[in-house]
């Protein structure tokens, strides 16, 4: 169990290093690349933040389908199987993810229930989520994961142990969360009120004020400042740049515009992501919001479709590579190419050109408010693709998530 651990773990630095490192380890760049990459390597994303139902009405998948996706905490690639694709090869350089992915596959086909399988995920805070992983889920799990949630912490407990005690209070996100919270509560602030609006225009009052004012403090200010400040939420250096742009340089202004939309923008009773910021779960009572795949409706036909998902430790071009020309139907890159050079997205972009069908679709968020793509990646390359900027900066409204400047989807004509 150690070494599929240990080679889980070399193969996760291995490939965040290409992925982050582009300067001298001992310049300013170079270290603060190196000191995400080592944040990153563990669990980030316990709950992923990219709004599933997005993806899923700009990906129209069909039943003949391959989706191929960056995988992170496995929210999306679960609920794309409600759409029921033929096939869902789920791709991650994290191995804390692959992990967490395999569990929810096993979880969902092996758990006896809906009902044992949404309290390990939808509540992720009962002891009996434990005897259940022992019971159903570990028996049946592939050996490198098991290591991994067999695996001991610091204080000796298994790693599993973190569904007995609410998961999304762990990884780098619920983290960040936490300490957010314990943040504003030393400026006596609990972001929790702003949950007992009872209708939008509450919800905006509430953040005026309660949320909003935490933003005008001189030590919070300085914080935002910081670009390791934002590791937590999984954003390296190149993407802090980018998201400082949309502000004109005042990060604190763009985090402050996507805290407001993520709050008042939604409604609180179908944004789960607002739950998962400010009471770090989902919301308690019967059939809350909560993502597609821990929906009950949707069960039965998610545990008769784990089969079709291909859960792979590498990076999206290695995988590309290995494919042959026009077999792929769908591609989500998640807000992956925020770490690119132009290099890096001329190969991916190439790749993805070669082995897309006609019709297929790609889905991309960014940070900030941009394309992306045109004058980074070749015209001629770009020339097999449409894209409807009307219709990406509507999808980008309807992300209950709020914290991405842009939503894209390019269509291959």
């Amino acid at each position: 169990m150690v070494d599929s651990v240990n080679v889980m773990r070399r193969t996760t630095a291995a490939g965040l290093s290409a992925a982050v490192h582009r300067n001298k380890s001992l310049s300013q760049a170079g270290v603060l690349e190196r000191l995400f990459t080592f944040a990153f390597r563990g669990l980030v994303y316990p709950q992923i933040w990219e709004d599933p139902a997005v993806d899923m009405e700009a990906l129209a998948l069909r039943p003949s389908d391959h989706l191929v996706t960056i995988a992170s905490g496995g929210c999306n690639v679960l609920s794309y199987l409600v759409d029921g694709p033929a096939k869902i090869t789920a791709i991650d350089l994290n191995g804390a993810h692959i992990a967490l992915n395999r569990l929810k596959l096993c979880a969902a086909k092996h758990l006896p229930d809906y009902e044992s399988f949404f309290l390990f995920f939808g509540r992720a805070d009962r002891p009996e989520n434990i005897a259940a992983y022992d019971r159903f889920i570990r028996p049946n799990l592939d050996a490198a994961s098991r290591a991994y949630w067999d695996g001991r912490m610091i204080m000796g407990s298994r790693r599993i142990a973190h569904f007995s005690k609410n998961f999304y209070r762990y990884g780098l996100l619920g983290n960040f969360i936490g300490v957010t919270h314990a943040l504003a509560s030393l400026y006596g602030c609990d972001l929790k009120a702003l949950l007992k609006a009872r209708s939008r225009d509450e919800q905006h009052e509430l953040f005026e004020q309660v949320i909003a004012p935490l933003f005008e403090k001189s030590f919070i200010r300085w914080l935002i400042g910081r670009p390791a400040s934002l590791y937590g939420l999984g954003i390296p250096p190149s993407q802090y740049r980018a998201l400082a742009r949309d502000g004109d340089g005042d990060m604190v202004a763009v985090l402050r515009e996507r805290t407001r939309r993520l709050a008042c923008d939604f409604d609180l009773s179908t944004n789960y992501f607002a739950w998962q910021a400010l009471a770090r779960g989902y919301e308690n009572k019967p059939d809350p919001a909560t993502p597609p795949y821990l929906e009950r409706v949707h069960f039965e036909a998610l545990r008769g479709r784990c089969d079709r998902v291909d859960v792979r430790h590498a990076s999206m071009i290695d995988y590309l590579q290995c494919c042959g020309k026009d077999t792929l139907d769908a591609y989500v890159l998640l807000d992956a190419q925020d770490w690119m050079t132009d290099d890096d997205l001329t190969e991916l972009w190439s790749e993805i050109t070669r082995t897309a069908r006609p019709g297929a679709r790609v889905i991309f968020r960014t940070a900030a408010d941009e394309r992306l793509l045109p004058g980074r990646v070749p015209a001629d390359i770009l020339s097999h693709w449409t894209y409807d900027a009307a219709r990406c900066r509507t999808f980008t409204r309807q992300d209950r998530s709020s914290i991405y400047g842009g939503f894209h989807l390019y269509v291959k004509a």
